[in-house]
């Protein structure tokens, strides 16, 4: 396991300092109390914090960074601690800012089609909120339970909508944030078009907590479609999969749900849910749509035909709503089923141009295999994002070894196909061995610039992206 002392204590007098600002039943310092914010749902990262800060306002996260900045302590911003790149754990020690009780939503607007959340927001409540009112926020990551928004922008999070619906980037109208000088900011507003200035919304939207501490977001909804559905095929092979997916979108239907599991897939989550799936299929392919009640019967007899015409072994409408739950049921439990199988789960992102989808499946698959690794893979077909996991027991020799050299040959090839590292679950502390890779020395050195110009101290999640 990757563990690091925190290289920070805090000075004299900053605990009682932090108190005053937000309450002393607010701030932890006790090993045994930080040590929950020692890691977030990555496995094998752990750094303990000296602190854990809980604010209930911008105003006190800006009194709570100055104090920072002065003292040059590191700070790493935090909410559900849900991500999957390590990039909430405290690399360097120091405070981790906790959003969650920031929790309110603020509103939901029917006429200008938009919400307005604190950070510690969840996902689902974002969601909930925004149904009863007859809309829909599409951005929908797996861990949506749990995840809050502020979390969701800080990494660009995605999710089963993808391909139809863009991920959070593609909702996000405005932000409050604090600098680590202590100086709160608005970018963008409650405009869908808005191209006064450089877009900092943006650029501040999958920065990870290196730029700046997000304290309210306005985020776009949409009108709720009428009706939904979701249908399955089962093929012998993800390359016959892989077929159907390029014959489902050259059909002129864009789903709103692509969604494939590999062999393995199918099998843990079947003994996991008892869903029905076909154990003897080589991969599944979960398909749907949503609209009009037409245009999804039309949308998904078109892919139905688009996979017998690839060669599927059968295919599955779902006939109610309920069916359809179960069924994306399936795909969402990848992740618990797999994890059933070892201590640890080891799930990456990875993505590669959509005809590349069987090859990056075949070569994680023998990567695995040469180096006595049980693995799986999964992910979103339409947009060519993998979800390679690797489970194994990390008292079980070097496997820990082999597990990060099969990674790093996986990141290699997702490279040398001309894809990316990360599709969706960020960089964090976990990928930034190959973000040089990605994106190039004088990229990187941009990044630093502008990390430079927002965090002149360079305390806001320090060893990460841009520092």
């Amino acid at each position: 396991m990757r563990r690091r002392t925190a290289a920070t204590n805090l000075p004299d007098g900053v605990a009682e300092r932090l108190r005053a600002i937000v309450g002393a039943n607010h701030v932890l310092t006790a090993p045994g109390d930080v040590e929950p914010y020692a890691s977030d749902a990555t496995p094998l990262f752990h750094a303990r914090p000296d602190a854990v800060v809980s604010p209930a306002s911008a105003a006190e996260v800006a009194d709570v960074l100055r104090l920072a900045t002065e003292h040059r302590i590191p700070v790493t911003a935090r909410g559900g601690g849900s991500n999957l790149a390590a990039a909430t754990v405290p690399e360097h020690g120091g405070i981790v800012l906790s959003t969650t009780r920031m929790d309110r939503i603020l509103e939901v607007s029917a006429e200008e089609l938009l919400a307005v959340v604190e950070p510690g927001v969840t996902t689902a409540e974002l969601a909930a909120a925004a149904s009863r009112l007859g809309l829909l926020y599409p951005p929908d990551p797996g861990s949506h339970t749990v995840a809050t928004v502020g979390g969701n922008v800080a990494t660009c999070a995605g999710g089963l909508r993808g391909l139809k619906y863009g991920v959070t980037r593609n909702y996000v109208l405005g932000l409050e944030a604090v600098l680590a000088t202590g100086e709160i900011i608005r970018t963008g507003g409650r405009l869908w078009k808005d191209v006064a200035g450089y877009d900092l919304t943006r650029l501040l939207t999958g920065s990870e907590g290196t730029l700046a501490v997000l304290t309210e977001i306005t985020v776009g909804l949409l009108p709720a479609p009428e009706t939904s559905q979701v249908g399955v095929a089962y093929f012998d092979s993800l390359a016959d999969a892989g077929t159907a997916v390029n014959r489902i979108l050259a059909g002129g239907t864009l789903p709103a749900t692509l969604e494939f599991l590999d062999r393995r897939c199918i099998n843990v989550v079947e003994d996991y849910a008892r869903l029905g799936l076909d154990r003897a299929a080589g991969a599944l392919l979960l398909f749907g749509d949503d609209g009009s009640a037409s245009g999804v019967e039309t949308a998904l007899a078109r892919m139905s035909r688009a996979c017998h015409d690839a060669g599927a072994r059968d295919v599955v409408l779902a006939e109610e709503v309920t069916t359809s739950e179960e069924l994306l049921a399936a795909r969402r439990c990848c992740l618990p089923a797999l994890a059933r199988l070892a201590p640890v789960t080891m799930l990456e992102d990875v993505t590669v141009p959509r005809p590349c989808l069987p090859q990056m499946v075949s070569a994680i698959d023998e990567i695995a295999a040469r180096h006595q690794l049980v693995a799986a893979t999964f992910g979103h077909a339409g947009d060519g994002n993998l979800h390679p996991t690797i489970v194994f027991d990390p008292a079980d020799g070097d496997v820990v070894e082999r597990a990060h050299a099969a990674f790093d040959e996986i990141f290699r090839t997702a490279l040398d196909l001309r894809g990316t590292i990360t599709g969706e679950h960020g960089v964090g502390a976990a990928k930034l061995p190959w973000l040089h890779a990605r994106l190039g020395e004088p990229q990187l050195a941009l990044m630093r610039r502008l990390k430079a110009a927002f965090d002149p101290a360079g305390i806001l999640n320090p060893g990460k992206l841009g520092s």
